[in-house]
This record gives C-alpha cells, sequence and structure tokens, in this order.
C-alpha cells in the first residue's frame, strides 16, 4: 500500500469521476475523491480500494488540511458544475484552493477544462488559442485556467468537448430523453460544431497525464470526429434505442444568431494524439466498436 502512487480526484460525483475513480484503481493508484453533497461511487466501490471525502472546494482551510493528508504526488481537479447558482465562486475559488494546496505539497495538478472558454469564430482551436467566452460558465472557466496557471507551476491544463458514455448517460442526454418522456419539445441545434469525447477515452488520457511531469500547459483532448449538437443527439439516442414513438417533440435546427453558446469550437488535437497513447478516437468508431 506505502508504494501506491497517491492520487486526489476532486468531483467523483462528476460524470468524468464516476468513471475516473473506478478506472485508476484498477490501473493500480491508492485513490481519494472527493463530493459536495451526494456519493453516486458509495455503491459501488469497497471501502478499501478508494477514500471518500466531502469537500466544499470553496473552503480554502478544508482543501489545504485534505491535500495535506493525503499527499497525493498528483491531483486531477474535475470539480465545477455549470448547474449550480454560485457556479463561478466554485469554479474559481475552487481552482485556487486546489492549485494554492497542490503547490504546497508540491502535486502534479490537472486541470479539466472546457471548449466553450471560445466564442466559437475562429475554429478549430490550438491547444495555446486565447480565450474569447461567451457566458458565465465558459468566463468562469477561463478565469479558472488563469489561476492555475498563476498558482502552480506543475499543471496541465486539459481543454476538452461534450463527454459521452455508452454504459452511462451523460447528464446532457439525461435531460433530453427526460424531456422528450414528458412530451416537451426539445430542439437539438445542426449548426453547432463540437468534438465530443467518450468518457473512457478522456478519462485514460488523465490517468495517463497524471505520472507524465514532462507535460504541462495547455492540451486540447478531444475526439477525432466533428460533429453537430444534433448529430451527437440523435446517435446517443439511438444507441440507447430511445423508442421513436417518444420522439414525436424532438426538433432539428439551427440556432438562433442570438444564442449564447457558441457555434463551432473544434479543437485541434494533433499535439495529444502524438503524445499520448490513449487514441482520441471519433464517435462513429466508438459506436462501432461497441455494436461488434
Amino acid at each position: 500500500m506505502r508504494d501506491q502512487p497517491r492520487l486526489f480526484i476532486t468531483g467523483g460525483s462528476s460524470y468524468l469521476g464516476q468513471h475516473l475513480v473506478p478506472l485508476a484503481v484498477q490501473a493500480g493508484w491508492r485513490v481519494t475523491y472527493s463530493y459536495f453533497s451526494h456519493d453516486p461511487l458509495a455503491q459501488e466501490l469497497d471501502k478499501t480500494d478508494a477514500t471518500a471525502i466531502q469537500l466544499d472546494l470553496r473552503d480554502n482551510t478544508a482543501v489545504s488540511r485534505a491535500i495535506a493528508t493525503h499527499q497525493p504526488q498528483a491531483i486531477i481537479h474535475l470539480a465545477g458544475s455549470n448547474r449550480t447558482p454560485d457556479m463561478t465562486a466554485v469554479i474559481t475559488e475552487g481552482a485556487k484552493h486546489i492549485a494554492h494546496a497542490a503547490q504546497s505539497q508540491q502535486s502534479r495538478l490537472i486541470h479539466l477544462s472546457t471548449d466553450v472558454i471560445f466564442d466559437g469564430q475562429n475554429a478549430p482551436y490550438e491547444d495555446t488559442a486565447v480565450a474569447s467566452p461567451l457566458h458565465e460558465y465558459g468566463r468562469a472557466k477561463a478565469d479558472a485556467e488563469i489561476i492555475i496557471q498563476a498558482e502552480i507551476q506543475n499543471h496541465l491544463i486539459i481543454r476538452t468537448s461534450l463527454i459521452y458514455g455508452l454504459h452511462r448517460m451523460d447528464r446532457g442526454l439525461e435531460w433530453i430523453t427526460s424531456a422528450l418522456n414528458r412530451g416537451e419539445i426539445v430542439t437539438l441545434f445542426d449548426n453547432q460544431w463540437r468534438n465530443p469525447v467518450w468518457v473512457m477515452t478522456l478519462a485514460h488520457a488523465c490517468l495517463e497525464l497524471a505520472s507524465r511531469e514532462d507535460v504541462r500547459g495547455l492540451l486540447n483532448i478531444a475526439g477525432n470526429q466533428a460533429v453537430t449538437r444534433a448529430e451527437l443527439g440523435l446517435k446517443l439516442l439511438d444507441w440507447w434505442q430511445f423508442p421513436a414513438e417518444k420522439r414525436h417533440t424532438l426538433r432539428i435546427a439551427p440556432a438562433p444568431p442570438s444564442a449564447a453558446w457558441p457555434p463551432d469550437t473544434r479543437l485541434q488535437i494533433a499535439k495529444a494524439a502524438q503524445l499520448l497513447q490513449t487514441p482520441l478516437v471519433g464517435l462513429d468508431e466508438v459506436l462501432a466498436q461497441a455494436r461488434q
């Protein structure tokens, strides 16, 4: 046990966290993960597999104490929901506190960012492209990147895209299917382009990079296939065999010019593809492999 590398994952309750924590345990890490109010992994993991702690990342003292207690060699910072009323504080204060604690313990920090720090007017975006956010969530994530860069040298900021899975619905698809089941109109935009990433691709890449201290700075990690939001939604509805008779309120249409979300945030991923052993597979390839 003493020889196991120690890993701390914030946001173990997130969609990515629920896949990353068990994968890290299987890979031989001694894992501690945090959650804010609910731990969906409590029934899935044996208590000897990983240590779960309730943690409010806005509490600097609590964050510092948690990192000092568990002394991780690496921290993967996933926490930062866009669904909370105090979203900006959770994202920016959380980034500052976890970066400060990581620096104090000389831990490597991997921070998960997003493609929606861009305005969608200059795709495909290079790894070092300057942020140009359109909305509060994008601004908060862009500010968090600046904080991480200022607070700790041994850091890697991963910019990624829409995360999906094939064994557990992502939260966006959960919302779509729930709304359709209620007979509500759901519009999927056919003019917003992204590079969706399979959750297992991203989880494997995060673990691979946790011990790659030679890789620092900014790195785009996403699937190698660009699709519209509509294509992604329809392909995943088909994968989950969502009934055709319940799709009568589903609409496919272009997003209006006033839409708050950027139209095209495709990412250049050549650098990550060269660095990683983890293949950055696209949506169609992932679905085809899963159907075999």
